[in-house]
């Protein structure tokens, strides 16, 4: 073997011991008469002397050559170190080295193979190999594998099977769109990359195999936000004879375990909200509740005066910023600025100080009254010490932009804090959203999404009140998962697909399979995915999933690393009957 023991393993119980080293030198200081190598592995790192009295003049004229990154092998004795070293696992000793052997000699890397590195994002995208030699990019992958591990073993023991499902599928029109893969025995015929198994699992309820799971490659062509994938991993999972609460309570319990065994974290029982008071209260369905500021609507305290603002809004709403009464104006009219930027899109902001001695001073103070604001701050449930921030317009954009700036103000007061962790169920969405485009209804998650019992006669009346028997998983303002109780029975998924707009032969083209195995006895299922990448963030206290991904790819959706994707030549293209069109 190349080496007896690793380079993060060795202690003072190890003195005198002779051992085999094998790893990538991280630097080296040659002192003359001395040469120190820091010797690093995925384990750690490991301090090398080379002794011009005491090493073999051949080895120790080799050992003045390395240069960062050379892989190397050494034989030497284990001593106990002169000038200890507190901040490495293995500062107390040092090896002796006896023998040396250069296994492969390095180029001068593109940037340090440090924690603080002096690389840029991109140069280290396009040489990410490089990049995963440092620890906070390995840490993170191993973090990600000690989740999945997790992961697998409780739901292992849990009596769930985990089943691959096929990656060339059939293109279905809803959700995002798709990547599609040319069939060369099929001439001018399609696969699709899926979206999610989502379809596939339902085939295996109905196939009896009644708790399922799969850590999975999922696929979107889409437009990419900074913190966005083409591809992603879910937590892919689906049980039989089930209702919404026992999924929410089996997936509730496989997040408390993780949050116990990864994070050392215990978290009671966590709280549901339905999905129109997550919209009224926090402005979006994937609220952040680590920290107060929720929404205080103001109609009834502020219209009928006379600032036609407010009067002319559908929807005046303020939040309470603890201690804000202390910002200055520099930084208030900062916030006012923050919110006019084309990525919020409020006009202006109102705002109200509560001061210490229980005055208000707002910014429309011309048009309200001490006692106006009084109604104001107890709307907005605030104190004194604090300030109220008001904006106004039409109710769904008006509560995104507050979502918007309660978000912003809240990293700005560090009140979002990585190592807190504030779970939640959002239930009770709504089951179909209009489309104002194309006139007609989408499925707000998919269309296997079954309605409410209780709501199911609206569908030839009111379908727009429809709730879905649907949840999603919401940690620290981010969604982590979400799933459904699914439509078992053929005739109610034929009228959903009646409702979506498809025609008969439409639904019967693209899920005909699936509609035909319901005849064959469909249980009543339901199951959850979670977003693995933005789970093993969250809880590795990151805000971004790249680091967790061992090649990702950039806001391009390219792999600058092998630099993908590419142009292919004009055989391939005649193989698959393609002929590009790139007007």
């Amino acid at each position: 073997m190349y080496r007896s023991h690793t380079c993060g393993e060795l202690n003072v119980s190890h003195i005198n011991t002779e051992v085999t080293l094998a790893g990538w030198v991280q630097k080296s200081r040659d002192k003359g008469f001395m040469v120190w190598v820091d010797l690093r592995d995925r384990y750690g790192i490991t301090q090398l002397i080379f002794d011009e009295s005491r090493t073999d003049k051949a080895v120790f004229e080799l050992a003045k050559t390395l240069g960062r990154e050379f892989v190397i092998q050494v034989k030497g004795t284990v001593i106990e170190r002169e000038s200890k070293n507190p901040n490495m696992a293995t500062g107390d000793i040092e090896i002796l080295v006896s023998e040396l052997t250069v296994l492969n000699q390095a180029i001068l890397p593109p940037f340090t193979i440090e924690d603080e590195t002096d690389g840029g994002e991109e140069l280290r995208m396009k040489y990410r190999y490089l990049d995963i030699r440092r620890n906070p990019v390995k840490n993170s992958l191993l973090f990600r594998h000690k989740v999945a591990m997790e992961v697998r073993n409780f739901l292992s023991a849990k009596g769930f099977c985990e089943v691959e499902t096929p990656y060339l599928i059939k293109s279905t029109p809803e959700g995002a769109r798709d990547f599609v893969v040319p069939s060369r025995m099929n001439a001018g015929q399609f696969y699709a990359l899926p979206q999610s198994p989502q379809t596939f699992k339902q085939l295996l309820m109905v196939g009896g195999m009644d708790k399922y799971f799969q850590i999975v490659k999922c696929f979107r062509d889409e437009d990419l936000r900074a913190d966005r994938q083409p591809e992603f991993t879910q937590i892919d999972c689906e049980m039989a004879f089930v209702e919404q609460e026992d999924i929410l309570n089996m997936f509730e319990s496989l997040t408390r375990h993780l949050l116990k065994e990864i994070k050392g974290i215990e978290v009671d029982k966590f709280p549901r909200i339905t999905y129109d008071y997550a919209m009224r209260t926090y402005g979006n369905d994937k609220p952040d509740i680590r920290f107060g500021m929720e929404f205080g609507e103001l109609n009834a305290v502020a219209q009928h005066k006379d600032f036609g603002v407010f009067n002319s809004a559908e929807l005046v709403v303020g939040i309470a910023v603890p201690g804000g009464a202390a910002y200055t104006r520099k930084e208030i009219d900062a916030l006012i600025d923050w919110v006019k930027r084309p990525q919020v899109g409020a006009l202006g902001m109102v705002y109200c100080k509560y001061e210490a001695d229980g005055s208000l001073k707002s910014s429309v103070d011309k048009f309200y009254d001490q006692e106006d604001l009084k109604k104001w701050a107890e709307a907005t449930k605030a104190n004194p010490g604090d300030i109220i921030f008001v904006l106004s317009g039409p109710a769904n954009k008006t509560r995104s932009q507050l979502s918007a700036l309660r978000m912003e103000v809240a990293t700005r007061l560090g009140l979002r804090k990585p190592d807190e962790f504030a779970p939640l169920w959002v239930v009770d969405f709504p089951l179909l959203e209009w489309d104002e485009d194309s006139e007609r209804y989408h499925a707000m998650h998919h269309p296997f999404t079954s309605p409410k019992p209780e709501d199911i006669h609206l569908i030839t009346t009111e379908p727009g009140k429809i709730r879905a028997n649907a949840y999603d998983m919401v940690l620290n303002g981010n969604e982590i998962g979400g799933g459904s109780i699914r439509i078992h029975d053929k005739d109610l998924q034929a009228r959903m697909f009646e409702l979506l707009g498809f025609t008969k032969e439409e639904a019967e083209n693209q899920f005909g399979f699936l509609m035909n195995a319901f005849q064959y006895g469909a249980p009543p299922h339901g199951g959850l995915a979670f977003g693995l990448d933005r789970l093993v963030a969250i809880l590795g206290g990151q805000e971004t999933i790249r680091d967790f991904i061992a090649f990702p790819k950039n806001n391009s959706g390219r792999d600058v690393m092998i630099d993908a994707p590419s142009v292919i030549d004009d055989k391939q293209l005649d193989e698959l009957f393609i002929k590009l069109n790139l007007k």
